[in-house]
């Protein structure tokens, strides 16, 4: 008899976990003005139109949310009549003479292939010989964070991080490298500073949603940033390290030089995007990157 339980046990366990899967869609424009419409009119208008590069090109994982947020930014953009978007997978709008056109640079769940975790040199490796391909990915690299500390602003979302995640430079920047996450499951999300303006649209309360849980390395240890959004680590199953710190953080901004990166772990899955919330989170991280929202960015470790 046990011989059967156990195996119907870990079945039942399994199946418990997989539910928390959500199901893939299609991305259609009446999907994306019903998202759009829920938007709350707490913005800002600007005196002038801040031009927003979304690069949404990965060599790694491929989430399936890519589209869906270039949806979700570009109708925020439209909707709020601030922003100018360019939507791109072309690598060579990290040259220089390319970046320096934009205000802020979105990287939309920009996965990079696990060997070397560095998205330029997987596409440059294709074309060139090994010392070439990473002399332009240094590059590359160098312009973005040039493009950052001379004063411009980064906004970095979900699998964003993985860009460069092996650059000890990238992590500091950005404010911490992807470590690993769990299976996606409910996460209850809660607020760093229910005060901060960054986080008004929630009227200070967190909320809950599906979600990859993702924890982070290197720079992330340096508490060089404003944390947003966290979870408590011992509220989520199935980690494969020990946690020492309850809070666990999701979202932060930062400052880089004279520019500014605002960071959002949420959201894996585009139906987080229902909550009229997280869209005026969103919008104001974006707000916050322009330099058009000013707010407290002093980092934990002060």
């Amino acid at each position: 008899m046990k011989s059967i339980i156990y195996p119907l046990v870990f079945l039942l366990f399994s199946l418990q976990v997989h539910t928390q899967d959500l199901e893939p869609f299609k991305l259609t424009q009446e999907w994306t003005n019903s998202i759009i419409s829920k938007l709350p009119n707490d913005y800002p208008k600007l005196e002038k139109k801040k031009k927003i590069l979304i690069f949404s090109l990965v060599t790694g994982f491929d989430h399936w949310t890519i589209p869906h947020t270039e949806a979700v930014i570009k109708g925020i953009a439209e909707k709020s009549g601030n922003f100018e978007i360019v939507i791109s997978m072309d690598v060579d709008m990290f040259k220089k003479e390319n970046i320096d056109r934009f205000d802020v640079i979105v990287l939309n769940n920009n996965c990079s292939q696990t060997d070397n975790r560095n998205l330029f040199y997987d596409v440059f490796k294709e074309e060139l010989n090994k010392n070439r391909a990473w002399s332009k990915a240094k590059q590359y690299e160098r312009n973005l964070l040039d493009f950052i500390k001379n004063g411009k602003g980064l906004v970095v979302l979900h699998g964003g991080i993985t860009l460069l995640n092996k650059s000890k430079k990238f992590s500091e920047m950005v404010g911490g490298s992807f470590d690993y996450h769990p299976k996606q499951q409910m996460i209850q999300v809660k607020l760093a500073d229910s005060t901060h303006p960054i986080l008004t649209g929630f009227d200070g309360k967190g909320f809950q949603h599906v979600d990859e849980p993702y924890f982070f390395k290197n720079a992330y240890f340096d508490n060089d940033f404003k944390p947003l959004l966290y979870m408590e680590a011992d509220e989520v199953q199935g980690k494969n390290k020990a946690v020492t710190e309850g809070k666990s953080y999701l979202a932060w901004i930062k400052k880089y030089g004279k520019g500014r990166v605002f960071y959002s772990a949420p959201s894996h899955n585009p139906q987080s995007y229902k909550n009229p919330s997280l869209l005026s989170f969103l919008l104001k991280g974006i707000l916050y990157a322009t330099g058009d929202l000013k707010c407290d960015d002093s980092p934990l470790k002060l």
